[in-house]
């Protein structure tokens, strides 16, 4: 996937399953659930899932943490990928805290 994704757009009103298309390097459109948005020093990040067409409950999900940065000219806003083992295991491990009550979690 391109260092800078775009969201293209918000489909759906209940913030609890919005959905994110995220364009690659390619063009490609890959669709992505929005799980939670964290704050992590002075950024925001946020944390999606793949959305699949057929999910099987007993199989695991992954998750992505994107940093966000910016608000495009018409909305949108971009997501960017960033190396920093550090902050990513930060982000995760708050996301994992928050949410752990309702996510059954595996390392």
């Amino acid at each position: 996937m391109s260092e800078d994704l775009r969201n293209e757009e918000l489909e759906n009103d209940d913030a609890k399953n919005a959905i994110i298309l995220l364009t690659d390097e390619e063009g490609n459109d890959i669709a992505f659930e929005f799980l939670d948005l964290i704050k992590y020093q002075e950024d925001e990040y946020v944390v999606l899932s793949p959305v699949e067409e057929e999910e099987d409950e007993d199989e695991e999900s992954q998750v992505m943490i994107l940093r966000l940065e910016e608000e495009t000219e018409d909305g949108g806003e971009t997501y960017v990928a960033f190396d920093d083992q550090e902050i990513l295991e930060a982000v995760y491990a708050i996301f994992k805290d928050k949410w752990k009550d309702k996510f059954n979690f595996t390392d």
